[in-house]
């Protein structure tokens, strides 16, 4: 099995080589460091955006009904996803966005109780470590992390990819060392099991070509050469 190449390179040792040939990085640059598994990052500290924040489990968040003040409810989001309310009962939560599960609550109450329920779902606290799935996926956004999590357990959290994604160009975006990283993967090694399937972290970003991931790649091609190689985002 190929090892695992972290390269921890400066910009004056990307720009060093000029302009009239791109960088060659390999195992016997002095830039290189080989390491048995891919780095973890940086502990996040930064406040999560929850513009598609996908809910999780143990998040905390309040739902509210216009005019029915009675509906109203902030509480814990339970282990398996569910979030109960007057009227509505137990409704799954988890993987919906605010605005997604906004719209499931009123579909219960509109079915029996209500004409027309204008429901609002706010996050009051979340929990759940969250990681961020882009480009050629079916439902892109911001999941939740619960114990441990692959990469191809983070693609399939985002419902696979799209007909269009191409399975060679993953790239993973993550912070170490205070350094914004980037690595390219390919899932048919992953699943063909000539790769390891490397674990996804708090705030991680996946992306999957053909979209942002494939610009990044046009211009930033050449300084990917190996799979699993980690290098700084210019």
């Amino acid at each position: 099995m190929r090892r695992l190449i972290t390269i921890a390179v400066t910009l004056g040792a990307l720009t060093a080589g000029g302009c009239a040939s791109d960088p060659e990085l390999g195992e016997g640059s002095s830039a290189v460091r080989v390491a048995g598994s891919l780095p973890p990052p940086d502990e996040p500290k930064t406040a999560i955006d929850l513009t598609n924040y996908r809910i999780g489990p143990l998040d905390v968040i309040r739902v509210e009904v216009f005019g029915a003040p009675e509906l109203a409810r902030e509480a814990e989001v339970d282990a398996a996803g569910n979030f109960s309310l007057p009227l509505a009962g137990a409704i799954q939560a988890a993987g919906r966005t605010p605005a997604e599960f906004s719209e499931e609550i009123a579909s219960h109450l509109r079915q029996r109780y209500l004409k027309n329920p204008q429901v609002s779902v706010n996050i009051v606290k979340a929990k759940s470590r969250t990681f961020a799935v882009e480009g050629a996926v079916r439902e892109p956004g911001l999941y939740p992390i619960v114990g441990k999590l692959t990469l191809l357990e983070a693609i399939a959290t985002a419902r696979g990819v799209g007909t269009v994604a191409n399975l060679n160009n993953v790239v993973i975006f993550r912070t170490v060392n205070k350094q914004k990283m980037g690595a390219l993967f390919s899932l048919k090694d992953i699943r063909a099991g000539r790769l390891p399937d490397p674990e996804i972290y708090a705030s991680d970003i996946v992306v999957v070509g053909e979209s942002a991931s494939r610009r990044f790649m046009r211009d930033f091609g050449n300084i990917f050469p190996v799979f699993g190689q980690f290098i700084p985002v210019l």
